[in-house]
């Protein structure tokens, strides 16, 4: 004889511990729950709102600079030591957790324009304009270990990531050993001077420099002289290499706009950012190498995405003056910015993202939350809500006047191909426009 009876499992409704909430057993039949969507869109919608109303990025200011600061550069391997470098020739390491300063001493006669750390983090070497090479200790020594004195004006350095070898650009671009006084390899290509170097994180023969005759050009340290080369219509500032695709790396532009190029893909960058409203200056990458942040001389720091044209976040603040140098702290949360005025300031890479301890059931609440925002973002209200930002005027009045010229110039464009002869006027895309040459 067959008996069917009704089971019930303890573990389903009985609870783990005193305090912990009874639990509910659900039926996901989706017949059953008719208003399922407009629930979660109300959810959606709460979350994106709470989201503006925690959007709190910015952390503390770091003050002791006693003129502009000109670079700076992040510990290899320790996320709380930072150095930077100001236009007095003066060096400072701070310790972010504590906004403190641990040591300041100078460095050069002059403009401090680059720094960076030897792979094994126990010296690090600077630049000046006073056309010397010099090698620290990371600890409380003073005195250089090192000093290198070049023929020709230096304006930055990139260190190879674990070879002894360092390169540094001016009027040329130099190969450098740290046992040695003179130059392994120089390479130049016509009269230019060179801007900013760096080596590839990933594939580490290669580096790119930007240059005075709008120019970015690509070396090989295995080859005798560069490989390639771009010309642009306006000159880059500074580059940044993606840490995670090794053949990608984005340019800070004059023009107001990022390009992100391929190697493999030389003629057209693969994506250009625009949002500044003034001549950008520096660029740096998340570690994960999705998104990358730009400082700018309209005052204001914007964070993109790689395959995105527009940025999805804007800091600003009224004390801040024009971006010098920005970078992205290597555990993926913080965003280190200098600025004219003399002070570092550290920002939270998302804005309304919870610092400190997040329990399980909170996180799991802030993960709902991000999925019903992702899932529901095409809904305009919830669009709205999440692109809105709030600018300064003067940003607000500059990006209405560019919008209105790229208007005029797309209309005049257009005229011009309706009352011409079919292929007399050729399109010329957003992205190619801006190539004068490439060789």
């Amino acid at each position: 004889m067959k008996i069917k009876m009704l089971t019930r499992n303890p573990d389903e409704y009985l609870r783990e511990t005193k305090r912990d909430i009874y639990k509910i057993p659900r039926n996901y039949d989706p017949s059953l729950h008719p208003f399922e969507a407009a629930r979660e869109y109300t959810r959606a919608l709460n979350a994106v709102k709470l989201d503006k109303i925690f959007a709190k990025p910015f952390l503390k200011s770091l003050e002791g600079h006693k003129d502009a600061i000109s670079c700076i550069c992040k510990h290899p391997s320790k996320l709380s030591i930072l150095l930077s470098g100001a236009y007095d020739g003066e060096i400072r390491t701070w310790n972010l957790s504590s906004g403190k300063c641990i040591r300041s001493f100078l460095a050069h006669d002059g403009v401090l324009r680059s720094i960076t750390y030897v792979p094994d983090a126990e010296h690090f070497i600077t630049v000046g304009d006073d056309k010397t090479i010099k090698t620290w200790s990371a600890t409380k020594e003073d005195e250089p270990l090192n000093t290198i004195i070049s023929k020709t004006v230096l304006t930055g350095i990139s260190h190879h990531r674990d070879k002894p070898i360092f390169a540094t650009c001016g009027e040329k671009c130099h190969i450098w050993e740290q046992t040695r006084n003179e130059p392994v390899r120089t390479f130049e290509w016509g009269v230019d001077s060179l801007y900013d170097v760096k080596f590839n994180p990933v594939q580490s023969n290669l580096l790119a420099a930007c240059t005075s005759e709008r120019r970015i050009i690509l070396y090989d340290t295995r080859d005798t002289g560069p490989l390639r080369k771009i010309t642009m219509k306006l000159r880059s500032n500074k580059l940044a290499w993606n840490p995670m695709e090794s053949m990608t790396f984005t340019c800070a532009n004059e023009d107001y706009n990022l390009y992100t190029y391929d190697i493999r893909k030389w003629q057209t960058p693969v994506n250009v950012h625009m949002d500044h409203v003034e001549a950008v200056i520096d660029v740096d990458y998340s570690p994960t190498g999705k998104e990358f942040v730009s400082g700018s001389y309209d005052k204001s720091i914007r964070i993109f995405e790689v395959n995105k044209g527009h940025s999805r976040e804007v800091y600003h603040t009224k004390r801040m003056q024009r971006l010098t140098c920005v970078g992205w702290s290597l555990d993926n949360k913080y965003i280190i910015t200098g600025s004219d005025e003399m002070n570092l300031r550290l920002w939270k890479a998302r804005a309304s993202e919870k610092l400190g301890i997040v329990r399980s059931r909170q996180r799991t609440s802030l993960l709902y939350n991000e999925a019903l925002k992702e899932k529901y973002m095409a809904h305009p209200q919830i669009r709205r809500i999440a692109r809105h930002r709030q600018v300064p005027k003067h940003l607000y009045n500059a990006q209405a006047e560019l919008r209105k010229i790229r208007e005029k110039n797309k209309r005049k464009e257009a005229n011009r191909r309706y009352h011409s002869k079919k292929g007399a006027v050729p399109f010329v895309s957003e992205r190619e426009a801006h190539i004068v040459r490439h060789d």
